[in-house]
């Protein structure tokens, strides 16, 4: 299987606050009751009452290297609201755009996702995007990229913004969105939802335990744009991590993150991605960077620099590999149209190895 999953089910490879030689994976089963209510102003109001099932741990061991060390320029400082917009660069010449992406299908009718954006605002979680005032400058992009279950509402607007047009979403974080869902789901059907996780979990032959609770979310709430990754591409996005880092994921016993997976399918959906809240890869090794949540809406939660070296450096278990992974979108960012805000910064001028996503020359 995909992800090397044992033989008690899906493994979670998105828990970043599980011990590191520990992933719990959730298997959701769902009770659900819903009353249908006479045409009213304000819609209908749909329960889904959530039980949780069991819960599953598979262990890890290997090692793995730290392929950073290129010098990075900060523009601005690393907090506060900045006065200049972001860029509206033209794209690099030669990235032939279609609106249909492959590899992303809807739950029920399995049709592939239809989107284009000529910019795109991919909003991340950190602390970094508090007391920033983005919020407007976001909700004024073509389209906007969340992850995971990262809200908007409330205090929150100021400085991430509202808009939500597309949502990548692990599998292990089905439970949390559905605990949210009348902020993300219910006010949000005009977003698209976009579902990763392992073919244990995803697979549509009935064994798919996530896949089969999100097809049951959908037929409940059937004006729902809800898609998930293929089978056949997944291994895809396993393919690119080797060919940017040189690393093997299953060798090294590396976690794609879910910031690994968005920023490759903003490089599919978008001619311009403005990055807002993502730091340099050097800017947790300098001794007086600034200290942050790892999430912007946990305030009380883990250090981000300290979750970013603790999972660089563990050589026990698995991890996700965030500093390798900035350093690929640092790559990324001297050939396509990618530019970083809150901390602003950009990647040197001298390409840090070679990256596999060369830009076609024009008519390819």
């Amino acid at each position: 299987m995909l992800f090397g999953v044992n033989r008690h089910g899906c493994d979670d490879f998105s828990n970043v606050n599980a011990p590191a030689s520990k992933s719990l994976c959730k298997v959701y089963n769902f009770t659900e009751d819903i009353h249908k209510m006479k045409a009213q102003r304000h819609g209908v109001i749909v329960i889904i009452v959530i039980t949780m099932g069991t819960s599953l741990i598979v262990v890890y061991n290997n090692s793995f290297t730290d392929t950073s060390g290129t010098a990075y320029h900060a523009d601005a400082a690393a907090t506060g609201p900045l006065m200049d917009k972001p860029r509206k660069a033209q794209p690099k010449p030669g990235r032939a755009r279609s609106s249909i992406l492959q590899g992303y299908t809807g739950v029920i009718d399995q049709k592939p996702l239809r989107m284009h954006c000529n910019c795109c605002a991919l909003v991340t979680s950190s602390g970094h995007l508090t007391g920033s005032n983005r919020g407007d400058e976001i909700d004024s992009t073509e389209c906007v990229i969340r992850m995971n279950d990262a809200p908007t509402g409330g205090s929150f607007q100021r400085d991430v913004g509202q808009r939500t047009s597309l949502r990548v979403i692990a599998h292990s974080s089905l439970q949390r969105v559905l605990r949210s869902r009348q902020e993300l789901l219910n006010a949000s059907q005009d977003s698209v939802f976009l579902f990763w996780g392992p073919s244990s979990c995803m697979r549509r032959d009935g064994k798919g335990l996530v896949f089969n609770n999100l097809r049951m979310v959908n037929q409940l709430l059937p004006k729902l744009k809800v898609y998930v990754i293929s089978q056949l591409k997944m291994p895809q996005f396993d393919e690119l991590f080797k060919k940017e880092t040189g690393k093997d994921r299953k060798t090294s016993n590396s976690w794609l993150s879910t910031g690994w997976f968005t920023m490759a399918i903003a490089l599919e959906l978008c001619d311009t991605i403005n990055v807002y809240g993502m730091v340099a890869p050097d800017f947790c090794r300098a001794p007086s960077h600034l200290s942050v949540p790892y999430h912007y809406y946990e305030p009380s939660g883990p250090d981000e620099c300290a979750m970013y070296l603790s999972h660089e450096r563990n050589q026990r278990g698995s991890h996700h590999r965030f500093i390798t992974e900035k350093t690929v979108f640092a790559n990324w960012a001297r050939m396509f149209d990618i530019h970083f805000y809150q901390p602003d910064w950009t990647p040197s001028s001298t390409l840090n190895g070679n990256s596999s996503l060369t830009p076609a020359s024009d008519g390819s």
